[in-house]
């Protein structure tokens, strides 16, 4: 017995010496969760736009025909997608009808004409016969009235001709204005009628965008911004706001915008195309995006305090750019705060604040 209970009384010696040592009144440091490294948060200078989709159109897409009928096509010289001149001609119908009319309509006009000039000496005699009473007053008049009736029908001969001309002129179709063939509906030796659709044409080959704008961005566009988009390939394509519509959809509460692509690209009439709708820059409080956690469709950051212990902010975002985005509350410039690392840190947490090149 007097054995086994000296052991024992040594081991709770022992053990009292040790807590006597170890306890000095103070808690141990807690040890750092997470290495991080941190950023200030500060101003930026931010592009500001507004994301928009629409389809690619026609600025003005002219229906061509003819105003013959009963015509037959003699010629198509031109193809979709071809780019043609102001008065360049672009379908010849078979005129040899017409042409055919306008000689008889000149030589009418030519048999008029001589019949005026025999009309008019035939009145010049008239009017000196009968000073000398060699005929009547009646004849002389009568003569003067024949001269009246030759004038009248070298006018009624001179129109004929000149409709008898627009006719023939009618007969080839020709550009009204610079432009693109969109669309063709007309092969040679088909008949054709005054006012059917024969070619379509993109006036000077212009396009623009036509995008849906929200009720609420709507007052920030203003004629003339730049507008941005992408392009089949990946390229980028600029243009300019030329119009924006006075009225809204009272259905989607959205409203157009028309921009003027001057330089296309790959884009083509009929294409869906998104693009952003630029309105400026602006100096705001801006933080990377990878310092924003997003926990139960809230937003927040982690202040960094003197302790190395973080505090969980709540924020309120706007827009983005590249790797940044805008703050618009709950968080102040020179704050520090946590870049890499905050989707696993919770509120109260003690860091080790490393920075990139650790």
């Amino acid at each position: 017995m007097k054995r086994q209970s000296v052991p024992l009384v040594l081991a709770v010696l022992l053990l009292a010496g040790c807590g006597a040592r170890g306890d000095t009144g103070e808690a141990p440091p807690a040890a750092a969760s997470m290495t991080v490294t941190v950023i200030d948060a500060g101003e930026r200078t931010l592009a500001r736009d507004i994301v928009a989709s629409g389809s690619v159109a026609a600025w003005q897409e002219m229906v061509l025909g003819v105003e013959l009928t009963g015509i037959r096509v003699a010629r198509v010289n031109v193809e979709v997608g071809d780019r043609v001149k102001a008065g360049e001609a672009l379908l010849q119908l078979d005129a040899r009808t017409l042409d055919v009319a306008a000689r008889q309509a000149a030589a009418g006009l030519a048999q008029a004409k001589a019949s005026l000039e025999q009309a008019r000496a035939a009145a010049n005699r008239g009017a000196s016969l009968v000073e000398q009473n060699l005929i009547s007053t009646s004849d002389s008049e009568e003569l003067r009235a024949n001269l009246s009736r030759a004038e009248a029908q070298v006018s009624s001969a001179e129109a004929e001709r000149d409709a008898a001309r627009l006719r023939l002129g009618f007969a080839t179709l020709r550009a009204p204005d610079a432009g693109v063939i969109s669309a063709r509906s007309v092969q040679p030796g088909q008949i054709v009628n005054a006012g059917n659709e024969l070619l379509r044409m993109i006036r000077r080959g212009r396009l623009e965008w036509q995008a849906e704008v929200s009720d609420a961005d709507l007052g920030r566009v203003k004629v003339g911004a730049t507008v941005e988009l992408l392009t089949p390939d990946g390229a980028t394509v600029q243009g300019k706001v030329r119009a924006v519509s006075p009225s809204i959809d009272v259905q989607r509460r959205t409203a157009l915008i028309y921009a003027d692509l001057p330089e296309p690209g790959q884009l083509r009439a009929g294409m869906f195309a998104q693009g952003r709708i630029v309105l400026g820059k602006t100096a705001v409080l801006a933080i990377p995006r990878a310092s924003v956690v997003s926990r139960d469709g809230f937003k927040y950051v982690f202040q960094v305090g003197d302790d190395a212990r973080v505090r969980q902010l709540r924020i309120d975002t706007g827009e983005s750019q590249g790797d940044f985005i805008e703050v618009r509350a709950g968080l102040n410039a020179g704050q520090t705060i946590v870049l890499r690392g905050a989707g696993f840190l919770s509120d109260g947490d003690t860091v080790r604040i490393v920075t990139e090149e650790d």
